[in-house]
């Protein structure tokens, strides 16, 4: 008899259907995981919204994807694992060969394959998948923890793109958005020493910044044009060295342009919706010698150490875990979320 399972389908544009679906096998090189933990975020609210993504799925189909869980079994040839094998999984795996891969630049790869379908009990890996970006999930670290290793990993692909070093310890970063990136950003940050100023217009999301070490917070407006009410807060209200957006929203782009002082660098890791365009100063990206960036995905390595940053009990990304739910209930799970009712939820398979 043919083992089944539940799974959340998406159809189109904000319609899911949980359906009884048989248990995938393994073909050669791939691992079955059997999910105990997958974390709602962002994207899948936006997919959920949109009825797809255009990278990632198209629909009818299974989607999410930050997830942790056990081999439940094994393709041939898979020696890397072994059946009960706890493990964090990515949603992308880079081929490892062209240009972009051999630069160390893994999230620009010209053959990126990315895997939706946690929000189910199980999941079958691809072969690439197993070999380039699966990982053991370390002693002691829960299941629904582990599962923020691949936002976290985004986040710390990001901090290595605002260059930190070169504006030395304790730099001052203005961070817009107090979403799950945001906060993920002001942990991160603010463990390696930096002083973080978190706005947003969501005064219990500030608190949560303020438990993870922002060192200020400030409640803005949506809509944008509050560049100048965050500079006032930096120091001798001249602008930050660095600004973050992890909004996603095009007015808050030239918020985060505006924040930085001469020499500052602006990272736009927030992505909006195709066709978006903004306004862009050219005199004061010229005369005062800012650099901005696009940001985007995770590499294998952000992979490693998000996985070994969540290890640390000290770290505290579980605050972003605002419910649990199966996955019969997903939907609300995600409704939840674009209520701001939750930052991220767990959805388990029972």
């Amino acid at each position: 008899m043919t083992r089944m399972m539940k799974g959340a389908m998406l159809l189109g544009p904000e319609k899911i259907e949980v359906r009884d679906l048989p248990v995938p096998e393994p073909d050669d090189g791939e691992i079955i995981l059997s999910i105990e933990a997958a974390t709602t975020c962002g994207t899948d609210v936006k997919v959920f919204k949109r009825g797809g993504h255009p990278r990632m799925l198209k629909v009818p189909t299974l989607f999410g994807h930050e997830m942790a869980g056990r081999v439940a079994a094994l393709g041939k040839g898979v020696t890397k694992f072994r059946e009960g094998d706890a493990v964090v999984v990515a949603n992308s795996a880079p081929c490892g060969d062209c240009d972009y891969c051999r630069r160390g630049r893994e999230n620009l790869c010209a053959d990126l394959q990315y895997i939706n379908g946690a929000f189910a009990e199980f999941i079958r890996i691809p072969a690439r998948f197993v070999d380039r970006n699966t990982y053991k999930i370390p002693q002691g670290l829960a299941f629904a923890k582990a599962a923020l290793t691949e936002p976290l990993a985004c986040v710390l692909h990001g901090m290595d793109a605002c260059e930190l070093d070169k504006y030395g310890p304790g730099t001052e970063v203005v961070l817009f958005g107090a979403g799950p990136i945001g906060l993920l950003f002001v942990g991160a940050l603010a463990r390696a020493g930096h002083r973080v100023i978190l706005a947003d217009p969501n005064p219990p999301r500030l608190d949560v910044g303020r438990q993870l070490g922002a060192a200020k917070v400030v409640r803005i407006e949506r809509g944008g044009g509050q560049a100048d009410k965050v500079k006032a807060l930096t120091e001798g209200g001249q602008g930050a060295w660095v600004a973050v957006d992890a909004s996603g929203v095009p007015e808050v782009w030239v918020d985060a342009i505006n924040s930085v002082r001469p020499g500052g660098l602006i990272n736009l890791f927030g992505g909006c919706a195709p066709g978006t365009s903004i306004p862009l100063d050219t005199h004061a990206v010229h005369y005062s010698e800012l650099t901005v960036k696009g940001v985007y995905h995770h590499r294998p390595d952000t992979i490693r150490r998000a996985l070994d940053m969540l290890a640390d009990p000290a770290f505290k990304a579980d605050l972003l875990l605002s419910a649990e739910m199966p996955v019969a209930q997903t939907e609300a799970a995600l409704r939840a979320m674009i209520a701001k009712e939750a930052l991220k939820v767990v959805i388990r398979g029972v």
